[in-house]
């Protein structure tokens, strides 16, 4: 899948998630890859979170694990959910018109 394209829909898609339930890194990545984001790295993943909370979209609590390591937990932020809305709406005007030109032309 192209890159590029992967990155710009991740970012709704990570706030779709969270928006249903608080949530730590590893396992939302997990949840990503259940849907078919199998490829998707660490080093594109955390950026994005980190990105998304610096915007104010998502907050973020530390919290001691069992297992090891302190796990960051994310929530979703008022902001977050109308930047989730926007994008939504967004994604599907865009992939609307794309899939009439693409309809069109076949």
């Amino acid at each position: 899948m192209d890159t590029q394209l992967i990155k710009g829909m991740l970012e709704g898609c990570i706030l779709t998630l969270i928006s249903h339930k608080e949530i730590y890194g590893y396992e939302l990545l997990v949840e990503l890859e259940k849907y078919g984001f199998e490829n998707v790295g660490e080093g594109t993943f955390y950026p994005i979170l980190t990105r998304l909370s610096k915007k104010g979209y998502l907050s973020c609590r530390q919290v001691k694990s069992k297992a090891g390591p302190y796990r960051k937990y994310y929530k979703i932020t008022d902001e977050g959910l109308v930047h989730l809305r926007e994008f939504k709406h967004s994604y599907y005007k865009i992939t609307g018109i794309v899939e009439k030109v693409l309809e069109d032309k076949e």
